[in-house]
């Protein structure tokens, strides 16, 4: 017994005519009457009763029809489910965020995720600063990281997805925040608030250049983990920071954001996954990324 058999049993059953049945088959009907027949033999027992005038399940085929639309439906949806599968359609992505992206991108990407590829299992780790990304990917913690290059490795496939503008975070009432602008300059004694550890952040290698292309190295005062730490105690007048701008859909109260003056200064957004890596669900996820990312940025 073949599953065409089952097939070509379940379309004689369902439309109790040899003649529309092998119409829905698309193949002749006396070979379809044959292979009903052979199946019939082959469980002995009639499946149906034929008359001149019409094709009845008997009480056995009416049995055997139930079971075989089950059997036939798994097959159908296991193949399906395979075809998702290899497509990267289904199955389960575990995304890392930088800290200025979680609050912009991230919620967009996953709506649009949710949207265009439902069947796949989203997972999200934000305020994940580059290095601890890197150390995830490779531990296969997450399979994709949304962060900010250059990155000292080899062994990542980076993909460039926008270039966000620098702004600086001050506190309402500072003296610069009435401007529509500031000059880096203009903060030359200010105390500064960063992100912890040297090397832990690309954003701590931006500020210190912007601050020396003014001349001066920054006071940082105050260094923290997280974007959403960084921004509450400049709302807490702790200090100033030098930010990509999508960090100012935090909301948080207090805060004031200015572009900086001068030559348009920008860092970049990109998608790493490892070079080795070859899940199928990596390039849809992608695809999406893509687009969101440059609309989230318009």
């Amino acid at each position: 017994m073949e599953l065409r058999h089952l097939r070509y049993f379940r379309a004689v059953a369902e439309e109790l005519h040899f003649g529309r049945a092998a119409e829905r088959l698309h193949i002749a009907q006396p070979p379809l009457s044959q292979q009903i027949r052979q199946l019939e033999g082959e469980l002995g027992i009639a499946l149906l009763t034929r008359s001149t005038r019409r094709v009845e399940l008997t009480p056995a085929g009416e049995a055997y029809l139930s079971r075989t639309v089950a059997i036939l439906d798994a097959v159908d949806a296991a193949g399906e489910q395979a075809q998702r599968i290899a497509e990267g359609r289904r199955g389960h992505l575990a995304i890392g965020c930088v800290g200025s992206a979680t609050y912009s991108l991230l919620p967009t990407l996953v709506r649009a995720l949710r949207d265009e590829l439902p069947d796949l299992d989203v997972s999200v780790r934000g305020e994940m600063l580059a290095p601890a990304q890197v150390a995830a990917l490779r531990s296969g913690e997450i399979g994709l990281a949304l962060l900010r290059p250059p990155l000292a490795t080899t062994d990542l496939r980076i993909e460039s997805l926008r270039r966000d503008r620098l702004i600086v975070a001050l506190p309402d009432g500072h003296p610069g925040a009435a401007g529509k602008t500031i000059d880096i300059a203009a903060l030359r004694e200010a105390d500064f608030i960063s992100y912890a550890g040297h090397g832990r952040s690309v954003m701590n290698g931006v500020l210190a250049s912007v601050c020396s292309r003014a001349g001066f190295v920054p006071q940082v005062r105050h260094e923290v983990e997280e974007t959403s730490t960084l921004v509450t105690l400049v709302a807490a007048g702790l200090g100033v920071a030098v930010v990509p701008e999508p960090t100012a859909s935090l909301g948080i109260a207090g805060v004031t954001y200015l572009p900086l003056r001068g030559d348009t200064l920008d860092v970049e957004l990109a998608a790493a996954s490892l070079a080795a890596d070859a899940a199928p669900v990596i390039e849809p996820v992608l695809d999406v990324l893509r687009r969101v990312a440059r609309s989230d940025a318009d």
